[in-house]
C-alpha cells in the first residue's frame, strides 16, 4: 500500500492489521500536533512520554478503531487525554510552576519585548492558577478547544460525551476564566463550524 496524505487514517489502521508499519503514517501525521498539545499540559519534562504512550496504547487498541470514521485524531486525542489525566499531579505541578515562572520567550524587538513581559507578568499567574483550578473534566473541554482546535464534535468523541456537556463545561470553564482573568478570556476564539 502506498502511504501518504492519499491515505485516509482507517485505511491506514485497517492496513496495520496485516503491516504494522503502515501505522507509522498516524505516527508522522499527528505527532507534533499531539506533542505541542501535551508540551502545553503538562510540560517539556511529561511531552515526549505521553505521546509515546498515546501512539503505543493506539497501536494496541487499532483493532478496536471504528474504520467508519475517516480521521483518527479525535481518537487519539481522547487516548492522549486519557494518558495526561494519569499524570494529573505531574499536570498541576505544571500549571503551579507555570504561573511562578517569569516569561522566558525569545521577542524580536525591544518594544515587544517590553509588551510580551507586561502582558506575561499580567497574565500568566492567574491564567495558570485558573486552569489549575478548574475540573480536570472542563480544563479538558477547554484545552482540546484551545490548544487542540478540536470541533465540539471531535471533543465530544474525544472524551466521550455527549455535545451539550461539552457546550457546558465550555461555558463554565470560560466563565470561570473570565472571573479569574477581571472579564478577560484568552481562550475566546472565533467559533466557526464548531
Amino acid at each position: 500500500m502506498a502511504g501518504g496524505r492519499d491515505v485516509d487514517d482507517a485505511t491506514a489502521i485497517a492496513a496495520s492489521h496485516q503491516d504494522a508499519e503502515q501505522f507509522s503514517l498516524l505516527y508522522d501525521r499527528y505527532a507534533g500536533q499531539l506533542y505541542r498539545y501535551a508540551y502545553r499540559r503538562v510540560g517539556p519534562a511529561l511531552a515526549e512520554d505521553v505521546v509515546a504512550d498515546t501512539f503505543v496504547a493506539a497501536f494496541r487498541r487499532r483493532s478496536a478503531y471504528d474504520l467508519a470514521r475517516t480521521d483518527a485524531r479525535p481518537w487519539l486525542c481522547g487516548i492522549l487525554t486519557r494518558e495526561i489525566a494519569s499524570r494529573r499531579r505531574a499536570e498541576e505541578a505544571h500549571w503551579r510552576a507555570l504561573g511562578r515562572a517569569a516569561d522566558s520567550d525569545i521577542v524580536e524587538s525591544f518594544a515587544d519585548q517590553i509588551v510580551a513581559s507586561v502582558t506575561a507578568r499580567s497574565t500568566r499567574r492567574p491564567l495558570a492558577e485558573a486552569l489549575r483550578r478548574l475540573s480536570p473534566g472542563d480544563r479538558d473541554v477547554l484545552l482540546l478547544v484551545a490548544w487542540g482546535d478540536l470541533s465540539y464534535e471531535e471533543i465530544a468523541e474525544t472524551l466521550q460525551i455527549k455535545i451539550g456537556t461539552v457546550r457546558s463545561r465550555l461555558h463554565r470553564a470560560r466563565r470561570k476564566l473570565r472571573a479569574a482573568l477581571g472579564d478577560s478570556d484568552p481562550t475566546d476564539i472565533t467559533e466557526v463550524n464548531r
